[in-house]
């Protein structure tokens, strides 16, 4: 009796942990290097990678709401600081990497065909 116990509670267990394991966001990649880590409010988390071979730029939002993986971003110097611009169909996500006040400080704002949707304010984590 305890071995068929112990034998259930193996196979009710290990699909857990591999759904668990393969349902949790990457906190690291060999490929690509984290150059920008922000906590936006709101809850958005925002991490944004560059691929170590092709120098292409990759957003990763985490939040309540759900997560966004995006890649082919662009990166220009506006204002004195790096603001990270990514496309998925007519949305526009672009995240600020500091601002003219505070380099710690950040911005995630959201387009939708040209016109702002969401701004959330952001710090480096």
């Amino acid at each position: 009796m305890k071995i068929l116990l112990k034998i259930s509670a193996l196979l009710l267990a290990l699909p857990i942990s591999i759904l668990t394991n393969f349902s949790l966001p990457a906190s690291a990649d060999s490929t690509a290097d984290l150059i920008l880590s922000t906590k936006c409010r709101g809850g958005y988390n925002i991490n944004i990678w560059q691929n170590k071979t092709s120098r292409e730029l990759l957003y990763r939002a985490t939040s309540s709401k759900g997560n966004l993986n995006l890649g082919r971003g662009t990166v220009k110097a506006t204002e004195g600081v790096r603001v990270y611009k990514f496309r998925q169909g007519n949305y526009e996500y672009w995240v600020w990497d500091g601002t003219l006040d505070s380099p710690q400080s950040g911005t995630l704002e959201v387009y939708k065909n040209n016109r702002i949707l969401m701004q959330k304010a952001c710090t480096k984590s």
